[in-house]
């Protein structure tokens, strides 16, 4: 249940200053390790050099595409163990569709509720929480 080794390492790739504050507020509060890049062509740099555990990566960025850091990540075999939280204002089924098609290991539409994101990286980071509901959930009792 406790924390395994150290802190996990959560690295921010989002360009707007309100939700990098909010995003700041949430991962401090939970005790990770965190950094941000505000641009999309820094991104990949910064992934590669500190090789994070989880990315919190917003679609909409400066210079490179969330899509194509997503992609890039997930064509890097020394990145295999990183994992992805794409964030988008534009939440629809298609969006999502794409994100998890190239690699992402998860979804999550702005505006989010704190708890929600918080939620989901728990999740990417433990394993804990992670939804039954999508069906072939384990029933053994």
């Amino acid at each position: 249940m406790g924390a395994e080794g150290g802190k996990k390492r959560i690295l921010v790739v989002e360009d707007e200053d309100n939700i990098a504050i909010a995003l700041d507020y949430l991962l401090t509060r939970e005790g990770y390790e965190h950094d941000r890049v505000a641009n999309g062509g820094e991104a990949m740099a910064r992934i590669r050099g500190t090789r994070p555990d989880l990315v919190l990566l917003d679609v909409m960025l400066p210079e490179v595409s969330g899509y194509e850091i997503c992609q890039g990540v997930r064509l890097d075999p020394a990145l295999a163990d990183v994992k992805i939280l794409m964030m988008t204002a534009r939440g629809s089924a298609i969006e999502r569709r794409k994100g998890l098609a190239l690699g992402a290991d998860g979804f999550i539409s702005k505006p989010f509720e704190l708890k929600e994101l918080r939620e989901e990286v728990r999740r990417l980071l433990t394993g804990v929480g992670a939804t039954a509901a999508q069906g072939g959930g384990v029933d053994d009792a």
